[in-house]
C-alpha cells in the first residue's frame, strides 16, 4: 500500500486490522485511562456526600449523567478512530465564524483546569495525609508533582499501567463496603426512577447544606462520566492507543485529508472494524464508571446518611475513614481512605497529562505562531509547569475547603460546555466527517441514527442543566 506523507508530520502509518474476539480485551486502554480519571473526586467525595444527604433515591443522576456523557465519549472516539485527529481539530473544522468554539473552549477551559487540577489536588492531599505522616498541604503538593512526572514522559502505555493498578485498588475498596451497606434491590430499582428528594432537616441545619436538592445532585451530573476535558481525552487515548487511523503518533495534528480520500476498501472495512472496538472499549468505561460511581453514593447513603453527616472541610478524610473504621475496625477505614487516595491520584494523573495537550492543540489552532517552531512535547511541558505552580498555590489558600472547590470545579468543567461539547461531536459525525472521505467511503462509514439520538438527548438534558437549574444555585 502506498503512503503519502503528511504536512503535519511524518509519513502516514498504515491501518492495522482490528482485533476480534477475545483479542478486543488485550487493546483495552482507553476506557481504563477514562474511567480512572473521572472515578475519583467526583465520587470519593462528590457521589458519598451526596449519597448522605440524599440517599440512593438519586441513583438515577449517577446512571443518567454517566450514559449521556457516554455518548459524546463514544461519538467522538469513532471520529478519532476513523480520521485520526482529535476532538479540538473536529471543533475547528464546525460551519460558522473561523475556530469560533476553539476560541470558546480555550477561554474556558483555562479557567476550569486550574480550578479542577487544584481542586483534586488539594482534595487528594486531604486523604493522604489520613494515611501518611505529612501534613494535607504537604501531601496535596506531592500528589501535583507524581502527576506531573508521569505527565512528563508523554508516553501512553506507562500511563495505562499505573491507572490500570490505581483504579483496581478503587474498585476493590468502595465495591467491598458499598456490598456490606446496600439497602434492598428493591429500593435501589426505585433509586433509577427520576425524583428530586427533598433536603432532610438535620441536613439543612448544616452550615455547607442547601435548600436545594440540586447543589448537591449537579455537581454530581458535571462530573458523572467526567466534565467537557474527559470526552477530549478520550480521543487523545485513543490516539496513544493507536486504534485505527491514529496509528503513528498522531495527537497534535490535523487529519491527513489527502490520505483518507485514498483509503482501499480493505482499509474502510479495517476503520469499521475499530469503530466496533471503540464502541467496546468506551463501552466498558461506562459499565465500570457508573458501577463504581453508584458505590460511592450507596456507601454514603448506608454509611454516613444514618449518622446524620455530610463531611465537610479538611477533615472529609479522617471523618469518613472514622466512621467507616467504626463499622469496621481499621480494615473498614483503611479501605475507603486507600482506595479514595487511589482514584484522586489517578484523576490527577489523567488531568495533568489531558488538559496540556488540549490547550495545545486550543494554541495551536488559534495562535499558530506561537505554537510553530516548537516541539508538541515541549509545548505540552510548558503546561505542566503552569499547572504544578497553580495547583500548588490553590493547595496552600484554599486547601481548607476541598468539597468546596471540588464542586465548583465540576460545575465548571461538568456543565457549562458540556451542551455545546453534544451538539458540535453530533455535527462532527453526521456532517463534517463525511466531507472528509469520498462520498462511496462516507456512505460506507456513516453512522447509523442511535448514536444521534444518545447526543441529541445529552444535548437537551444537559442544556436543562445549564439553563435552567444551575442559574437557580447562583442566585439563590
Amino acid at each position: 500500500m502506498s503512503k503519502s506523507p503528511d504536512p503535519g508530520g511524518p509519513a502516514a502509518a498504515a491501518i492495522a486490522p482490528p482485533p476480534k474476539g477475545l483479542a478486543l480485551a488485550a487493546v483495552l486502554g482507553p476506557s481504563i485511562v477514562w474511567c480512572a480519571e473521572y472515578i475519583g473526586s467526583g465520587e470519593v467525595i462528590l457521589a458519598t456526600r451526596t449519597g448522605a444527604v440524599l440517599g440512593v433515591g438519586v441513583l438515577w443522576a449517577v446512571v443518567l449523567g454517566v450514559a449521556l456523557k457516554y455518548f459524546i465519549g463514544l461519538a467522538g472516539g469513532w471520529y478519532t478512530a476513523a480520521t485520526g485527529e482529535g476532538q479540538i481539530d473536529l471543533l475547528s473544522r464546525l460551519p460558522g465564524p473561523k475556530n469560533a468554539v476553539v476560541w470558546l473552549v480555550l477561554v474556558a477551559q483555562l479557567a476550569a483546569s486550574v480550578v479542577s487540577i487544584g481542586s483534586v489536588s488539594s482534595a487528594a492531599g486531604v486523604f493522604f495525609s489520613a494515611i501518611t505522616p505529612l501534613r494535607a498541604d504537604v501531601a496535596g503538593w506531592m500528589v501535583a508533582l507524581v502527576a506531573v512526572a508521569m505527565a512528563w514522559v508523554g508516553e501512553f502505555k506507562p500511563l495505562k499501567i499505573v491507572m490500570a493498578c490505581l483504579i483496581t485498588v478503587t474498585l476493590v475498596g468502595v465495591v467491598a463496603i458499598a456490598a456490606q451497606v446496600a439497602p434492598p434491590l428493591a429500593e435501589l430499582l426505585a433509586g433509577l426512577v427520576p425524583t428530586v428528594p427533598e433536603v432532610p432537616a438535620w441536613a439543612l441545619a448544616k452550615e455547607d447544606v442547601s435548600g436545594s436538592a440540586w447543589a448537591e445532585m449537579l455537581p454530581l451530573l458535571g462530573w458523572g462520566a467526567g466534565g467537557f476535558a474527559s470526552q477530549v481525552w478520550y480521543t487523545y487515548w485513543i490516539m496513544g492507543a493507536g486504534y485505527g487511523a491514529t496509528a503513528g503518533g498522531r495527537q497534535g495534528r490535523p487529519a491527513d485529508v489527502e490520505r483518507l480520500r485514498r483509503l482501499s476498501d480493505e482499509e474502510v472495512d479495517r476503520l469499521r472494524g475499530w469503530r466496533r472496538v471503540v464502541t467496546f472499549d468506551a463501552t466498558v468505561a461506562l459499565v465500570v464508571g457508573a458501577s463504581v460511581t453508584s458505590c460511592f453514593l450507596i456507601a454514603g447513603a448506608g454509611v454516613l446518611r444514618p449518622l446524620e453527616l455530610a463531611p465537610e472541610g479538611p477533615g472529609v478524610a479522617t471523618t469518613l475513614a472514622e466512621v467507616f473504621g467504626g463499622q469496621w475496625g481499621s480494615t473498614g477505614a483503611t479501605l475507603f481512605l486507600v482506595g479514595g487516595a487511589a482514584a484522586l491520584l489517578s484523576t490527577q494523573i489523567a488531568q495533568i497529562t489531558g488538559w496540556p495537550m488540549l490547550l495545545d492543540d486550543c494554541v495551536r489552532i488559534c495562535l499558530p505562531r506561537i505554537a510553530a517552531g516548537k516541539s508538541p512535547l515541549r509545548r505540552r511541558r510548558f503546561w505542566l509547569g503552569f499547572y504544578l505552580l497553580t495547583s500548588m498555590t490553590i493547595v496552600h489558600q484554599f486547601g481548607e475547603k476541598p468539597v468546596a472547590l471540588v464542586k465548583t470545579a465540576a460545575i465548571a468543567d461538568g456543565l457549562l460546555l458540556t451542551p455545546v461539547q453534544a451538539l458540535a461531536v453530533l455535527v462532527g459525525l453526521y456532517w463534517v466527517m463525511p466531507r472528509l472521505f469520498t462520498p462511496e467511503v462516507a456512505r460506507r462509514l456513516r453512522p447509523g441514527p442511535w448514536i444521534g439520538v444518545g447526543l441529541v438527548a445529552s444535548f437537551v438534558v444537559f442544556t436543562y442543566f445549564c439553563v435552567v437549574q444551575a442559574p437557580k444555585l447562583l442566585f439563590e
